[in-house]
């Protein structure tokens, strides 16, 4: 294996970001929240494993790094399963290899490619697994609690982690939706940010019960990868929305809730409400919303068409909707809502992952502020 610790001791100074973060629902008199075509689109992979904690074949960060680049990634997550409250020590990265992905996080940054350091924490059967990047602070190792308080407890201490975020992972596997979303708080929503709606299945109902149960989270789609397959064997990305493609500005993001996910590798999707882009939260509650939607498959064949794009508020319900059969669709519709807390764009296209029509693409909401 490489290893490559000289690199350790740089890390800090430009793959994480411990400033106070913008948070998921971001008021919309944020300067930009009004201005999303001041925002560039960029397609990842936020979980990845490697042969430093259970992948099944013999493998590391900078081999996974130098393959996403390969693959034309903007951006990719090693996520290794590191030990934490003895609840899971086989196939575990030390802490020696999370320094040695800390130092190939920085080492392969660059203008053209974010590499983010991460790990994934499995809390106990049930409880779930969960993500966490942009911070070099590992759990501490004894236990926190007793069973019953380790999400909180977790939820907790993440939130304590400057500029921290994290993902709840799989919502259905190894976990019972986190004991459906229970233990939200203002506080510990700073610290959770993302939910996987695709990780080889489909979970969009534990999205909406996410949602529901107030936590403000953004979707994604990962590989979860433990293969040396990286980027290239996957069609499914997670797009952040960002000014420029630095480690700062998808970080910053990832804590906004600023963007969407797909099984179509280069799908584009741009969304507003009221003119607020995906991720905000409306400063001022309205009964009345204008939302403008654009989705654009650049690859531009009839297998890539867009054929539905729906409109989805709280519980799940669909409030508007409008067919299409192309490549490129504007649409601009008025809500009215007296009730409604969020509305997201879910998106239909002719070929899903699985070659006939399906749904394809999900954004963040837009929060209406109530």
């Amino acid at each position: 294996m490489k290893s490559r610790g000289l690199y350790g001791a740089l890390a800090l100074a430009t793959v994480f970001v411990l400033a106070g973060p913008l948070l998921c629902g971001q008021l919309a008199t944020d300067a930009k929240a009004g201005k999303p075509a001041g925002y560039n689109l960029y397609f990842g992979d936020l979980h990845t494993h490697t042969g430093y904690s259970d992948a099944y074949e013999d493998s590391t960060p900078w081999d996974a790094y130098q393959a996403a680049i390969d693959a034309g990634a903007d951006f990719m997550a090693v996520t290794d399963h590191i030990a934490i409250w003895h609840a899971y020590d086989a196939w575990v990265a030390t802490p020696e290899e999370w320094e040695d992905i800390l130092a190939a996080a920085d080492f392969y940054t660059s203008k053209k490619f974010v590499a983010m350091a991460g790990y994934e924490a499995w809390l106990l059967a049930n409880l779930g697994e969960i993500n966490v990047y942009n911070t070099r602070e590992l759990p501490p190792y004894e236990p926190q609690g007793y069973r019953q308080d380790r999400l909180p407890d977790f939820y907790d201490w993440l939130a304590q982690q400057p500029g921290a975020i994290g993902q709840f992972n799989h919502p259905l596997y190894v976990s019972d939706n986190f004991e459906d979303f229970s233990y939200y708080t203002e506080t510990r929503d700073i610290g959770m940010n993302i939910i996987e709606v695709y990780n080889d299945e489909f979970t969009e109902e534990s999205y909406i019960m996410a949602l529901d149960a107030g936590w403000h989270v953004m979707p994604s789609a990962n590989s979860d990868t433990h293969y040396s397959d990286w980027i290239a064997g996957h069609e499914m990305r997670t797009v952040l929305l960002a000014e420029s493609l630095t480690a700062e500005n998808l970080y910053a993001a990832m804590s906004a809730c600023r963007g969407y996910a797909t099984l179509d590798k280069n799908l584009e999707i741009r969304y507003t409400l009221n003119d607020a882009v995906m991720g905000s939260i409306l400063s001022t509650r309205a009964s009345t919303y204008t939302a403008a939607i654009h989705i654009e498959d650049p690859d531009g064949v009839a297998t890539d068409s867009i054929t539905l794009i729906e409109i989805v508020s709280d519980g799940g319900r669909v409030v508007a909707s409008m067919q299409a059969d192309s490549t490129v669709v504007d649409w601009e519709i008025t809500l009215d809502s007296a009730n409604a807390k969020y509305f997201y764009i879910r998106v239909t296209t002719a070929s899903d992952l699985s070659g006939s029509e399906g749904v394809t693409a999900w954004t963040a909401p837009v929060w209406t502020g109530r």
